[in-house]
């Protein structure tokens, strides 16, 4: 297949006024007034469905009816209890898909209470006060444990034990905290800098130091930190993203959603971020909506957003689908890609098309209909799901399931004093509240364990 088309890669589509309005909060703060008057509209249930749906136990009518009696500090101590990243899961947690489509406002009126911007609104009027951390740690106990990622997970587990008096290190990969809350994320759902001013309140509890551009790549690494701390908790996510395994998918100009979303949210001036004018996003989640729909606000003529399978079938929410057509971008569903085209060569070669083979299912399973369509490109973004891509794990005795870290519920490892949550561990939803629930959970668990084994010394001590 040839192409004649010029690839056109290139920054600054835009003015500094539009930019700036393409990246603003994509969904503005509730007003004091409009938080009162949504927040009278909870009806406070008993067994609250809602709070059951959140995967981190949030007690919803009691934080919403504090915002009701203006409390706002007390709705925020309510939420960060059961949630010590509240303020950013208000932002990107698919509510419409958890506590607010229990709510029994739903069913009533077909609009369901607000929750998740009831959240956001109690935690930022904390974050912005003049004292807005809550919590104080208990006695020191003596005890260290190591954190591998400070992303939702890691934190989450930080901070559950800093605040039962434990020392906390975390090491991670990257030059700031926050994992995919500071690079993964659209920037739209979190301006600002919030993901930075979220992970600073919760290392101000203390107990907690942060060791960047650390990697575990070694058996070594591991066994060095189960030696040197008490317990170890792994929540690094996913390294490496899958491969299409697809002719041209070498070619300049075909890159890695994460990794473009990644730099854009590390960009400082947006006008100097190249987008292509023609970009194809293959894949279906929350990445590929992310990365397809900020290709648009940079300024790409035209976005298309492909999936080899229906509508029903993409992990991004209905609701973020919308917002992607929204925003101009293109969905198209039941085409798997087979090739990518380049135009040139040496030097200047560049991916110019994707050719797309549409599916069907056939006892259950996709097969080709034979019928094929070229969609033209100047940039290619994947975004077809991550692996764990660590061979060490399986060496250093970790055993796996569907290539992530098998745990019990609490997050124990088929290693002793080793746990592990969020993306990194198998059987998960991938969601940012389910990292959070995983490191609170295994914090708990590391420190019933920790607790426990003190308690045994005593015994044996005084015996």
């Amino acid at each position: 297949m040839s192409t004649s088309h010029h690839p056109d890669v290139r920054p600054g589509r835009l003015g500094a006024a539009e930019y700036a309005k393409a990246f603003a909060d994509a969904q503005p703060r509730l007003t004091r007034s409009q938080a009162l008057l949504e927040a009278e509209r909870c009806l406070y249930c008993f067994d609250a469905p809602c709070a059951t749906a959140c995967p981190t136990s949030i007690d919803v009518p009691s934080f919403i009816k504090r915002i009701a009696d203006d409390n706002l500090r007390g709705a925020a101590r309510t939420i960060l209890e059961s949630n010590p990243l509240g303020g950013m899961c208000a932002r990107v947690c698919p509510t419409e898909n958890l506590c607010e489509a229990v709510c029994v406002r739903h069913t009533q009126e077909d609009r369901p209470v607000a929750i998740g911007r009831l959240q956001r609104h109690a935690v930022d009027a904390l974050m912005e006060s003049a004292k807005p951390q809550i919590f104080s740690r208990e006695p020191a106990t003596g005890k260290k444990i190591a954190v591998v990622g400070a992303g939702p997970a890691g934190l989450s587990c930080a901070h559950t034990l800093a605040r039962k008096g434990h020392d906390v290190v975390i090491f991670d990969a990257r030059p700031k905290a926050g994992g995919l809350n500071e690079y993964g994320l659209a920037s739209y759902k979190t301006p600002n800098q919030f993901a930075q001013t979220e992970v600073q309140w919760l290392l101000s509890i203390g107990g907690i130091t942060v060791h960047h551009d650390w990697k575990l790549e070694t058996t070594s690494q591991l066994q060095t930190l189960r030696s040197d701390f008490d317990a170890v908790f792994l929540g690094m996510g996913l390294s490496s993203t899958h491969a299409l395994g697809i002719t041209g998918e070498a070619l300049p100009g075909v890159r890695d959603a994460v990794d473009f979303i990644a730099e854009l949210r590390q960009c400082e001036d947006l006008s100097t971020l190249p987008v292509g004018r023609r970009v194809v996003v293959i894949g279906g989640g929350m990445t590929a909506v992310d990365a397809a729909v900020q290709s648009k606000l940079l300024g790409a003529e035209t976005v298309h957003m492909v999936y080899r399978r229906g509508p029903e079938a993409l992990s991004a929410s209905a609701a973020e689908q919308e917002w992607a057509q929204t925003n101009g971008v293109t969905i198209h569903y039941w085409m798997a890609p087979v090739e990518i085209v380049g135009t040139g060569s040496g030097a200047a070669a560049h991916v110019s098309a994707v050719r797309f083979e549409y599916q069907t299912l056939a006892n259950g399973k996709l097969v080709s209909t034979g019928e094929t369509e070229a969609i033209q490109a100047d940039m290619v973004l994947k975004a077809i799901g991550q692996q764990l891509g660590n061979p060490m794990l399986t060496d250093a005795g970790l055993a796996l399931q569907g290539g992530r870290i098998a745990t019990d519920a609490a997050g124990q490892t088929s290693l002793s004093g080793v746990w592990a949550g969020g993306d990194c561990r198998a059987g998960g939803l991938d969601l940012t509240v389910e990292a959070v629930e995983h490191g609170k959970q295994s914090a708990l668990a590391i420190h019933a364990s920790l607790t426990q084994h003190v308690q045994v010394q005593a015994a044996s001590a005084t015996a």
